[in-house]
């Protein structure tokens, strides 16, 4: 079985061609610019890039060239566009209405719009998607697989604010958590690699990137997440503040003369690391800044090592104990520094890190000292496939 992987963007749309069967990425590739002049780039092992420019002035039409260029003679990997047998999409907001990965069908789409309120820098593009998928490839079955469905396990006492309850059943504020996709897969992988089923298991889940968020996960599931109603809550990130005092956005409105725009646009593209170090949202700019010898830098990455730290604390009480910590993500899978200093001092709760082991970038590997009763785990993350599976198990 063959699955068209979607992730559709605003202006953007990646796409992933999966073999399921053999766990294959056939081809995989980025339309850029759309509506404003049309770029395609699609990647196949052992061969050059292909790169079309043309006017792309929807998301139907990066579609079609999508289509186009996986069926193309020269440079595709299929001879028809029968061979598709499902197109499974990421949505990143399922708000409470989605548990689980489904079958899209016009009740499903009632509900996405339903949920635009809660996303409404994510949730239309992923819409559009889905509309220029049905209307290029009609008959063909579309999943909408959602980053907030893993964390509908979380018990009330961990996804509820405590602001006046109707609040929640009036406008359903609440914690959602986001990069589910993710925590789901590495987590499942994590089991494999021990040799254990998931049910027996207790795992953190770090996705580190330039957006991380943390997860704890008991027995498989979701019992509670970082982000929240929104993901500019948890830990300190590329360029948005994690958890804050609520009292701040008043205060920096009055002080500051900003507007709701002016606050959010503050806290979630000029905060984070970028807005301590005054530098760079980049990791590895802050890596070279901080070895030679800028504070703030510093200051960055220490921060970021102990908001992720703290976490791992509170997720080990929450869950009565913990049996592995996973890193993910661009930070989490390519920084040893980072996976450091996050995990040193940690050694009075079983975790420790090996040196040597921990030289490692993108790849799976258990860095964990030898003693260790905490297993520290390396696996790079795979969204991609793991909605290509749940694509697959639905549409069979």
């Amino acid at each position: 079985m063959k699955i068209l992987v979607i992730n559709a963007g605003s202006s953007s749309l990646k796409y992933q061609f999966i073999d399921i069967d053999t766990k294959k990425v056939l081809a995989k590739g980025l339309c850029e610019r759309i509506g404003i002049d049309g770029k395609l780039t699609q990647k196949v092992s052992g061969r050059d890039d292909f790169v079309r420019e043309d006017a792309m002035k929807d998301h139907s039409d990066a579609i079609r060239m999508v289509i186009e260029a996986l069926t193309d003679k020269e440079v595709g990997v299929i001879a028809d566009m029968k061979e598709i047998d499902a197109v499974g999409h990421r949505v990143v907001h399922g708000g409470e209405i989605f548990s689980g990965s489904v079958v899209i069908d016009d009740a499903v789409m009632d509900a996405l719009q339903q949920c635009v309120e809660l996303a409404p820098l994510h949730n239309p593009a992923n819409i559009i998607g889905i509309e220029a998928c049905s209307k290029i490839m009609p008959g063909v079955p579309q999943v909408g697989v959602f980053d907030t469905a893993f964390h509908q396990t979380m018990p009330a006492k961990a996804y509820m604010y405590a602001l006046p309850y109707d609040m929640y059943t009036k406008h359903k504020i609440r914690r959602y958590g986001f990069h589910g996709t993710s925590h789901k897969y590495v987590s499942g992988r994590a089991a494999d690699m021990l040799g254990k089923k998931i049910e027996d298991l207790k795992i953190i889940t770090l996705h580190l990137g330039n957006g991380s968020s943390i997860t704890a996960v008991d027995g498989g599931k979701s019992v509670d997440t970082t982000m929240g109603f929104t993901p500019l809550a948890g830990v300190a990130m590329g360029t948005r503040c994690g958890d804050i005092d609520p009292a701040i956005v008043t205060f920096l409105m009055e002080k500051e003369g900003l507007d709701e725009k002016g606050v959010n646009d503050l806290m979630n593209k000029q905060s984070g690391v970028f807005g301590i170090s005054g530098i760079s949202s980049d990791f590895r700019d802050l890596e070279k800044a901080a070895g030679e010898g800028d504070e703030r830098a510093k200051l960055a990455l220490d921060m970021f090592a102990y908001s992720v730290k703290r976490y791992i604390g509170t997720y080990a009480a929450v869950m009565g104990g913990v049996d592995a910590i996973v890193f993910t993500a661009g930070i989490g899978e390519n920084t040893a520094m980072m996976r450091a200093a996050i995990t040193d001092g940690l050694e009075f709760m079983g975790i420790k890190v090996d040196a040597e082991l921990n030289k490692v970038r993108g790849e799976e590997r258990d860095i964990s000292a030898a003693g260790a009763t905490v297993k520290t785990l390396v696996i790079p993350t795979d969204e991609e496939m793991m909605i290509a599976m749940d694509t697959a198990k639905l549409v069979k």
